[in-house]
C-alpha cells in the first residue's frame, strides 16, 4: 500500500496530457474519463518459436475476470483494422480501463479506428547514457541506428535517454531522421535512474492507441531511482505497454536486476535480452523488430464488471488444434481515472472503490 500512495504522488508531479475528446466532469477537482477500449497486444508462436500467421478474430477467445468479452477491433501486424463493434456498449461506465488510457466518446474512438486503416504502432526507445555506458558507447549509438532505420510498419519512433534524469532526446515523430541525429547527439553521464524514467517514458505513452512499445536499452543495473520496480511495471500492464528490456552482461553479472528485467518485460507482453557482447546487441533489436510485425493488436469494450481494483485477462485460441500454440500478451490491468486539480496539475491513479 505503502508503494502505491508513492506511486501516486511521483505521478502527481509529472505534467499529463491525454489524447483529447469528452470528459465527463463530476465535481471542481475531477475529470472522469469514459471507457473506450482494452487493448492487446498478442503475439502467437509454435513449438519452435516461430510466429504463427494468419489467425482470425474468431480464433481468439477474451476473458476478464471471468467475464467473456466480444472482440471491438481486430489487426494483425501491418494489416488494416478490422472494426468488428461499432461502439461501445450503452451501459460503460464513466471511468477509464488504464489497460487502454484511450480517452473520449465511442463515437470519437469509432471514427479513429477506420476499417481501412491500421492503427499504428509507436515506438519508444529508452538509451542508457549513464556512466556505466562509458565503455562501447558508439557501439550502441551504433545498434539503435540501426534498429530504427530497419523499423517498418510502425508509425512513430522517440528516443529517450537517461542518466540520472530523463532526457527526451527526439519525442514521437514519423521523422526518422530526426530520431537518428538525436541518437548521435547523446552523451554519456552521471548516475542510472533506469525505473524512475522508465515511469516517465510509460507516462507519455499511456494516451496513444493502438500498439505501444518501449525498448530499453541498458548496461547496468540502477542506482539512483526512488520508484520500485514493481510499480512500473504494474502501470505499464494497465496502460496496454509492452516493455522490451536489451541489456549487456554488465545487468545480467548483477542477479538482482537481470530478475526484474525478466518479470517486467513477462508482465507487459514483452521479452528480455541479455547480450554477451556488443555484436549480440544486433540480433536482440532485430528480434524485436520481427515481433513487433507479428503481433495481433485486439481490443474490447469491458463488459459491466464489479471490481475495481486488478482485472485479469486471459486469452486463448478457440480450437484444440491450435492449442499447442503458445500465447503472450500482458495478463490484466488496474482500473485508473484521470484526475485535474483546481491548479490544472493531472496524474493517474486507481478508480477507488465503489461506496
Amino acid at each position: 500500500m505503502t508503494k502505491r500512495y508513492f506511486l501516486l504522488f511521483w505521478l502527481s508531479m509529472l505534467p499529463f496530457s491525454g489524447s483529447g475528446g469528452a470528459a465527463a466532469q463530476d465535481d471542481g477537482s475531477r475529470i472522469r474519463v469514459s471507457v473506450v477500449l482494452v487493448q492487446l497486444s498478442v503475439a502467437v508462436t509454435d513449438r519452435k518459436g516461430n510466429y504463427v500467421s494468419g489467425l482470425r478474430p474468431e480464433d481468439f477467445t477474451i476473458v476478464e475476470d471471468k467475464i467473456p468479452e466480444k472482440i471491438a477491433t481486430f489487426e494483425e501486424g501491418n494489416e488494416p483494422t478490422r472494426r468488428l463493434i461499432e461502439a461501445a456498449p450503452s451501459n460503460s461506465r464513466s471511468m477509464m480501463p488504464a489497460a487502454s488510457a484511450t480517452q473520449g466518446s465511442a463515437s470519437e474512438t469509432a471514427a479513429a479506428i477506420s476499417g481501412t486503416q491500421a492503427m499504428g504502432s509507436n515506438v519508444f526507445i529508452l538509451f542508457d547514457t549513464s556512466n556505466y555506458m562509458y565503455r562501447g558507447f558508439v557501439f550502441a549509438q551504433d545498434a539503435i541506428a540501426d534498429f530504427i532505420r530497419s523499423l517498418e510498419g510502425v508509425s512513430k519512433v522517440a528516443l529517450y535517454s537517461y542518466s540520472r534524469d530523463l532526457s527526451r532526446v527526439a519525442t514521437l515523430t514519423p521523422d526518422r531522421y530526426q530520431v537518428l541525429r538525436g541518437v548521435r547527439n547523446t552523451v554519456a553521464g552521471d548516475d542510472a535512474a533506469l525505473y524512475n524514467s522508465l515511469l516517465m517514458t510509460v507516462k507519455d505513452a499511456a494516451p496513444l492507441t493502438g500498439r505501444k512499445a518501449i525498448v530499453v536499452f541498458s548496461n547496468g543495473p540502477d542506482n539512483a531511482s526512488l520508484v520500485p520496480p514493481e510499480d512500473v511495471a504494474e502501470l505499464a500492464q494497465s496502460t496496454g505497454t509492452i516493455i522490451y528490456m536489451i541489456s549487456t552482461r554488465e545487468a545480467e553479472a548483477e542477479p538482482v536486476s537481470a530478475a526484474v528485467f525478466e518479470r517486467m518485460s513477462k508482465a507487459t507482453g514483452g521479452k528480455a535480452y541479455f547480450s554477451k557482447d556488443w555484436r549480440d546487441e544486433k540480433q536482440a533489436f532485430n528480434s524485436i523488430r520481427e515481433d513487433l510485425a507479428h503481433l495481433y493488436a485486439i481490443s474490447y469494450y469491458p463488459q459491466p464488471n464489479a471490481n475495481r481494483g486488478w482485472r485479469a485477462i486471459t486469452v486463448k485460441l478457440a480450437s484444440k488444434e491450435m492449442q499447442k500454440y503458445h500465447i503472450r500478451t500482458r495478463d490484466g490491468y488496474r482500473l485508473m481515472q484521470t484526475t485535474q486539480t483546481a491548479g490544472g496539475v493531472a496524474s493517474l491513479g486507481p478508480e477507488p472503490a465503489s461506496k
